[in-house]
């Protein structure tokens, strides 16, 4: 992908001015407190273990169930509760509709659970014969079928000491365009003012039945993707009254505290983490609320320690499962040369990626290459995937189908749809409304700008299937530009083809307008070729490739968009870098350096690769906050360790030194400056760093 300025005078050179301080925590808007430890007794204590957005780490099972035993072996009442999102994102539970997840859950003991998105992902009756098979219960408050709840939307827990906890589950109504709607046309979603209706109701109801504390096990998150409507864990507790504290998943957010202090805690994805909550049942109040690391993984991904006891029944349960898995999915059919970017920003919702370029070369193939499209012209032929769908990174070396499942777990199949040139236009201009976006839109065939220095200019609603999605249409293209389909000029009247996911194609995410294509009934009548994503993926891979991910195509993305970007403010605010001295070198906060040169000549990304444990940074690419950056005070140099993960610069491994602290790396500036191409100085006597481009 090309990035330009919004003017065409670049500054050469930036002189940053360092003001010199120390942070306290990494990320002052959601802050975790993390433990390793437990305490000695919890003797007449209620112990609430909870887990969120576990997307098939099945093995992670047996470290939620070994704590519970451990925590009753103190003594503890313990209750076991997920916030959603168990049912798909690896294969060990994709390959069985989810089944496998439940089967998990079971074997776990798990008490009550709500539904995440993905819990819709293979349909709403694929859904309920999953959830016939529970022998915990679920709980919603705002999700309906056929107008009627789906599911009961609380439900009271009473302790042996007597304690009453009421709990009631809350989905995300984004879940209405983040599934096919076509599979669960009779489900709606609770919106707007209704949404907080619901919980309202749930929690006047539990008052009435004199519980002791409310809690709330939501899957709302707090991304801002959520917030121009209201939709986010944090707007739930500001708009009702009544709510004790909030389990919450969605955003994948590792949070024990809420951004204004909201009592709403969440353990990020995978079970990195596992929740818990602790209860004193003589004054039934929270005591003590905190995160508990389940493993300790070294530069390569590897566990070089259990930090929790594993149950080992449920472990066995879960190998047993990947057995089964990996016998089917776990074959080498082929040889990567390169690192497909995996992240979710920067990466795949925001920019073009190399997986994006990979995914929809193959999605055209399948297509082309079968001669399916007759109605339009070769050069009118193009491919879009929602960059949300791409769920995982693929590491250079050997490649199997499962890898390639991880990557695309949700079933989807390609489809063709028939739109014209305005259409295209307003497709791309609705999913680049915000960055990073799930619809955000990887393409093949399409040379196009985004420009996003110019405002969306929001319309209405977005209708499909006769319901209100939760994205809104355009009134005017201002951000997207199309420059040429596969080198011929960009015509707004032409008809085009566009190869996607059925997913898409159906008016999932942002693509309300490709569902009106979908349905039509002429001679440009879109189609579903019934082939799995995935799997045109790994006929391409073999057949096309010849069984090797080459680096002369796919070590980068290919560049189809040019972003514009904000020009840089004069005079940045710096005050705020955290740096320390480690034997006479200078180790600065990397999203620290990062932030200070954003919008520069200079500016990078930083992102994070769960699956190989590697810190990526890439030159050129604007940097997106995570919250946190230039916000130093107190020394905590005392806490510095050497990183264990790895770092890649640019796609490739680097060998630099890196100290961490509390999830926090640093780097000394010279080397990062040789590997991204500039030049850099800095002068501790007056704490300035000089930067040229």
């Amino acid at each position: 992908m090309k990035r330009t300025r919004a003017i065409l005078a670049l500054l050469m050179a930036l002189v940053l001015s360092l003001s010199l301080g120390f942070g306290v925590f990494a990320d002052p808007s959601y802050t975790a407190d993390i433990r390793t430890e437990l305490a000695e007794d919890y003797t007449g204590k209620t112990v609430i273990l909870h887990s969120n957005d576990v997307h098939g780490e099945i093995a992670g099972y047996a470290y939620i169930a070994g704590l519970r035993d451990a925590l009753k072996e103190k003594g503890a009442e313990v209750i076991l509760v997920d916030a959603g999102d168990f049912s798909q994102g690896d294969p060990n539970v994709s390959v069985s509709k989810g089944l496998s997840a439940v089967e998990m859950m079971n074997a776990a003991a798990y008490d009550y659970v709500t539904l995440g998105n993905h819990e819709f992902d293979f349909g709403s009756a694929q859904l309920r014969e999953n959830l016939a098979q529970a022998s915990f219960k679920t709980i919603c408050a705002d999700v309906y079928a056929d107008g009627a709840l789906l599911l009961d939307g609380s439900v009271v827990c009473t302790g042996e000491s007597g304690l009453k906890i009421g709990f009631f589950g809350m989905e995300t109504p984004e879940t209405a365009t983040k599934v096919n709607p076509g599979m669960i046309k009779e489900i709606s979603f609770a919106t707007f003012d209704e949404l907080y209706a619901s919980a309202q109701t749930q929690i006047d109801a539990l008052k009435a039945e004199n519980v002791d504390l409310v809690i709330s096990l939501a899957h709302l998150g707090v991304d801002d993707e959520s917030a121009a409507n209201g939709y986010r864990s944090i707007d739930l507790y500001s708009r009702t009254t009544g709510i004790d504290f909030i389990l919450d998943g969605h955003s994948h957010t590792v949070m024990t505290i809420g951004p204004a202090g909201e009592p709403i805690q969440s353990t990020g994805t995978k079970f990195a983490y596992v929740g818990v909550v602790v209860i004193d049942n003589a004054t039934k109040q929270i005591e003590d609320h905190f995160l508990m690391a389940t493993k300790q993984l070294d530069e390569d991904g590897n566990v070089v320690a259990e930090l929790l006891p594993k149950d080992e029944a449920v472990a066995a349960k879960a190998a047993e499962i990947a057995a089964v898995v990996d016998a089917q999915y776990g074959a080498v059919f082929a040889q990567s040369e390169v690192s497909l970017n995996g992240e979710r920003s920067p990466g795949n919702r925001d920019q073009q990626t190399n997986n994006g370029n990979l995914i929809t070369d193959a999605m055209l193939w399948s297509v082309v290459n079968a001669g399916s499209i007759t109605q339009v012209p070769a050069e009118n032929i193009v491919a879009i995937t929602n960059g949300g769908g791409i769920r995982a990174a693929v590491n250079p070396g050997d490649v199997t189908m499962k890898d390639i499942n991880t990557v695309l777990p949700f079933g989807n199949t390609v489809a063709v749809i028939y739109v014209t040139g305005s259409e295209l236009l307003e497709a791309l201009e609705a999913s680049t409304y915000e960055l990073p976006i799930g619809g955000y839109p990887q393409t093949a065939g399409i040379k196009w700008t985004l420009d996003t220095t110019k405002d969306f200019d929001q319309g209405s609603l977005y209708i499909v299937g006769g319901k209100e999605t939760t994205y809104y249409g355009p009134n005017s293209i201002q951000r997207v530009s199309i420059q040429s389909v596969n080198g011929k000029d960009f015509d707004p009247e032409a008809m085009y083809a566009v190869v996607t996911n059925n997913f898409v194609a159906a008016g999932g995410d942002t693509y309300a307008v490709f569902n009106k294509a979908y349905e039509r009934t002429d001679e440009y009548a879109g189609f579903d070729t019934s082939i799995p994503l995935d799997q045109a993926v790994v006929d391409y891979i073999k057949t096309e490739l010849g069984g090797v991910i080459p680096a002369s195509r796919y070590a980068t993305d290919r560049g189809d968009m040019t972003m514009v970007l904000p020009e840089a403010p004069e005079g940045l605010a710096t005050a705020g870098a955290e740096s320390y001295v480690v034997e006479g070198a200078r180790y600065f906060k990397l999203r620290d350096v990062a932030a200070l040169l954003n919008g520069s000549d200079a500016q990078f990304s930083v992102g994070y690769d769960e699956a190989s444990d590697t810190v990526t940074i890439v030159s050129g690419e604007a940097y997106a906050p995570i919250g946190g950056e230039l916000s130093a005070g107190a020394d905590r140099s005392a806490g510095l360790i050497p990183s264990p993960h790895s770092i890649s610069i640019n796609g490739a491994g680097a060998a630099v030194n890196a100290y961490i602290i509390d999830g926090a790396n640093f780097l000394r500036i010279e080397d990062l400056a040789q590997a991204l191409g500039f030049e850099a100085s800095f002068d501790d006597a007056t704490g300035t760093l000089t930067v040229a481009a």
